[in-house]
């Protein structure tokens, strides 16, 4: 876990497609050189086709721009949509895509689950917002609650060089482009604000558990306020752990965790600790306005993450993640107002006595569940490890038979 703090950024939290979509758009459109954009989700709905048209106001005027989007995540790009980009010479491609089996998806682990864009090496959006109408209010009942940052500053060099090694790489650590990769210095980029900040990913190589890492350093560290707000909530045994220990030692820990999920085994799963966590002091508050997408957390004044990190074992044992970590207490103390705001106005507050069960039966099932959220780290390397391959998209589709081009978000993806 890199214990550098890159300072001298200036960072600002988005909340929801609202206020995260027109600024993104609005900074692809006007680059002048480069535009570098990595997602698990692209739809061809109403927000898929205004990223389509910000890509290709850039590439006109002369940007550079280069598009992955995941395999599973977004499997039924149309090839009038892919023409579109392709023709206009964005270059547009696809990790690991895979074939269906009787409609539907293989290969759903180790995916691309990142969120980042960077837009003329200057300028870095990092979260958990997919390209999907689902981000919007009005798509309905299922609109989700996420977050975003933007980021100027010498973190953007950090972020861009990642990139573009990501690009280099086919997005999982290995050559594919073969081609030289620009050094960009930490300090190329001038400072623009007042937040020190990391930019720490997960892989499957030489990063395998750094995100969590920086969860459970920041939670040992706490020492009076603690909130995680995270939509799949099924972590290892030490970070439980650290999280119990916490709210033992006189730290306000707070969860805000799905109450309205967009698939209910989310909510089963989480319900499995909740006894175990609440008897040692954890609050734990189930948002029930909608469905749950963030992966945000900050802890005291100063801290927070915002990214693409759930805790869950996909996470941080299998896909592919980024987030940003920042300390700064304007920042702090605004997403901390933001997720107040939730836990005021949108959420419940789980009693104990809402999870109580026959005692034989929960001794049982903590034993279980526990010892396999304690191995889960071990167990899963020795799940698939095939070499991601990424191709342009017009080979997959071209290589793909004919499908159902339904663009309605499939609720069976975990994003």
């Amino acid at each position: 876990m890199s214990a550098n703090w890159i300072p001298g950024n200036k960072v600002v939290l988005l909340e929801n497609g609202e206020e995260y979509f027109p600024r993104v758009f609005e900074c692809i459109a006007n680059a002048q050189r480069e535009v570098i954009v990595e997602t698990f989700i692209l739809f061809e709905d109403k927000v898929g086709q205004q990223l389509a048209e910000a890509l290709i106001a850039a590439a006109n005027k002369g940007a550079k721009v280069d598009v992955l989007v995941d395999g599973f995540g977004s499997p039924d790009l149309s090839d009038a949509y892919i023409g579109r980009l392709t023709s206009a010479g964005v270059r547009l491609r696809v990790f690991d895509p895979g074939p269906r089996l009787w409609g539907w998806r293989l290969k759903m682990l180790r995916r691309m689950h990142r969120k980042i864009v960077v837009v003329d090496g200057e300028r870095a959006f990092v979260g958990g917002i997919n390209y999907s109408a689902d981000h919007l209010a009005d798509f309905g009942p299922q609109a989700k609650q996420d977050y975003a940052v933007e980021i100027e500053g010498p973190l953007v060099a950090q972020i861009h060089r990642f990139v573009l090694h990501a690009i280099a790489a086919g997005g999982a650590g290995r050559s594919w482009l073969r081609r030289r990769v620009p050094a960009v210095q930490f300090d190329s980029l001038p400072e623009s604000g007042s937040v020190a900040a990391q930019f720490v990913t997960r892989d499957n190589r030489r990063h395998t558990n750094d995100i969590e890492r920086h969860y459970r350093a920041t939670i040992r560290a706490a020492r009076h306020r603690l909130v995680i707000a995270n939509a799949y909530f099924f972590p290892g045994y030490r970070l439980i752990r650290e999280l119990r220990r916490a709210a033992r030692r006189g730290v306000d820990v707070r969860l805000i965790l799905q109450g309205e999920p967009d698939m209910p085994i989310v909510k089963t799963a989480a319900r499995m600790l909740y006894h175990h966590l609440m008897h040692a002091g954890v609050k734990i508050y189930e948002y029930c306005e909608r469905p749950l997408h963030g992966k945000v957390a900050l802890a005291d004044d100063e801290w927070a993450t915002v990214g693409s990190s759930n805790l869950d074992p996909l996470s941080l044992s299998l896909n592919l993640e980024a987030n940003v970590v920042l300390r700064d207490r304007e920042f702090n103390q605004h997403l901390y107002e933001r997720l107040e705001h939730l836990m005021c106005n949108a959420c419940n507050q789980v009693q104990v006595q809402d999870v109580e069960e026959p005692g034989t039966w929960r001794m049982v099932r903590s034993f279980f569940v526990f010892h396999l959220m304690r191995w889960y780290p071990s167990w899963a390397s020795w799940l698939p490890t095939h070499t991601p391959r990424v191709m342009a998209a017009e080979a997959v589709t071209s290589a793909t038979p004919p499908r159902n081009l339904d663009r309605s978000p499939d609720r069976t993806v975990e994003a």
